[in-house]
């Protein structure tokens, strides 16, 4: 893990973006930034999360870097502890952090495989909720942004675990929303159809023209962010304007 060394004075909001190095989370990355916000971002390779950071156009002091595995059981913890010994605060979560194998029926699936995308897909953005919810609970305020996937909805083949990973996510933030909003915390979750990212490979049923770009998740975190407290919604979709997966 590495860690950046805080300035000390800089009073700017803290986010931590899981998953930062590329597509959504790097995306997401670039807006906060441009919002103003110091940033902690979160992936396992150094050289993405550089390159994150570089476009970024932050100095390392407002752009931390913790290379760690949100798969493994002290993942989270790592994590929360060195944003908050970095910047002593957080302000915004954004859980993007996710994992699928190509599709596999479930009777071929690897149980490595199936325990990597629980672990990763809900039991880290669970762990990581509690723990950035205590510490923003102290300032009265914060928002945690939990990102799904509309297979959690379409239940598509060969994505059985998987799917059953982001619908429990979307579960999991519809039951928490409640109790954050009771400290003055906003929760939500994201629930976007297919994105263009390097994640989805190239075939012939795909027209990636018509997929949602990682701008547009960016885009829909902004306006979670941005909203009122008293008037966050709990669950944005976003549904590409036609079905990718379809010819048109």
């Amino acid at each position: 893990m590495t860690a950046a060394i805080s300035s000390g004075g800089d009073q700017a909001r803290v986010a931590i973006v899981t998953g930062a190095g590329r597509g959504i989370g790097r995306a997401v990355s670039l807006e906060l930034a441009r919002a103003g916000y110091s940033l902690c971002l979160a992936a396992r390779s150094r050289e993405e999360l550089e390159a994150t950071r570089s476009q970024t156009g932050l100095p390392p002091e407002r752009a931390l870097i913790v290379l760690v595995d949100l798969a493994t059981e002290d993942g989270p913890d790592l994590l929360i502890d060195a944003a908050l010994d970095c910047y002593g605060r957080i302000d915004l979560l954004v859980n993007n952090a996710g994992w699928a194998p190509p599709r596999t029926p479930i009777l071929k699936m690897r149980p490595a495989d199936a325990d990597r995308m629980i672990a990763l897909n809900l039991r880290a953005p669970i762990v990581l909720t509690r723990l950035a919810a205590a510490a923003m609970t102290a300032s009265g305020s914060g928002t945690i942004i939990n990102v799904a996937s509309s297979a959690a909805i379409k239940a598509p083949g060969g994505e059985a675990v998987y799917a059953a990973t982001k619908s429990a996510l979307i579960a999991f933030t519809r039951a928490a929303f409640h109790e954050m909003r009771q400290s003055g915390l906003k929760l939500a979750v994201i629930v976007p159809g297919l994105v263009d990212t390097a994640l989805i490979p190239n075939n012939k049923r795909l027209d990636r023209a018509a997929m949602l770009s990682t701008a547009d998740v960016a885009q829909a975190v902004m306006q979670i962010v941005n909203s009122p407290a008293g008037a966050c919604p709990v669950e944005v979709t976003l549904e590409p304007q036609l079905d990718p997966e379809r010819p048109h």
